[in-house]
């Protein structure tokens, strides 16, 4: 597949997590940082919005996160730069570097042609399919080297999921697109 071919492969949402620190004070966080909100009775973290780039973060007192929302790599080291930032201002001591990966890539595809769902439920290998019509109007194919859960639909859109990069993300497309060519 050439680089045509992924023309309209788009990120539309990464997940990063790792820590910040070895422990944060969640009541003091979101006391002192504007957007930063805990409901304790309700989730175990903080959730710290911030608006440019657009993105969400679950903190925990564990000095974990969780980063949400983000578009591309300089989204995530902006962001995290922002949600570091605010925590050394609010008298959390942080780590220099912190320590947060990319743990999942969500993308969508449109094949630009139909998907006949029911003849792919029929000729692929039924262990890695969940196909429910009557519950969700989608295919899920689970594809096992890269690890990625594709969406189908009949539309030949499709969403593809589970990817820690773009190269398991294409890797994960060009099999499914060798698996779907008999077929489609």
């Amino acid at each position: 597949m050439d680089d045509k071919r992924y023309e309209s492969l788009k990120i539309e949402n990464i997940v990063a997590s790792g820590a910040i620190a070895d422990s944060i004070d969640l009541a003091k966080v979101s006391e002192k940082i504007k957007n930063c909100e805990l409901n304790a009775k309700r989730f175990p973290g903080a959730v710290y919005r911030i608006e440019n780039p657009k993105i969400a973060s679950l903190i925990f007192s564990s000095g974990k996160v969780v980063l949400t929302g983000i578009r591309n790599k300089q989204d995530l080291h902006d962001g995290l730069d922002i949600i570091v930032r605010s925590l050394r201002d609010a008298g959390i001591e942080t780590y220099d570097e912190p320590r947060v990966a990319i743990t999942n890539i969500v993308c969508s595809y449109d094949m630009g042609k139909y998907i006949n769902l029911n003849k792919v439920v029929i000729t692929l290998n039924l262990e890695n399919i969940e196909y429910e019509p009557e519950q969700f109007p989608g295919l899920v194919y689970r594809i096992e080297n890269p690890k990625i859960v594709a969406l189908l639909f009949s539309s030949g859109k499709i969403i593809l999921t589970g990817g820690k990069n773009m190269e398991d993300i294409k890797q994960g497309l060009n099999f499914l697109e060798h698996r779907l060519a008999s077929i489609i």
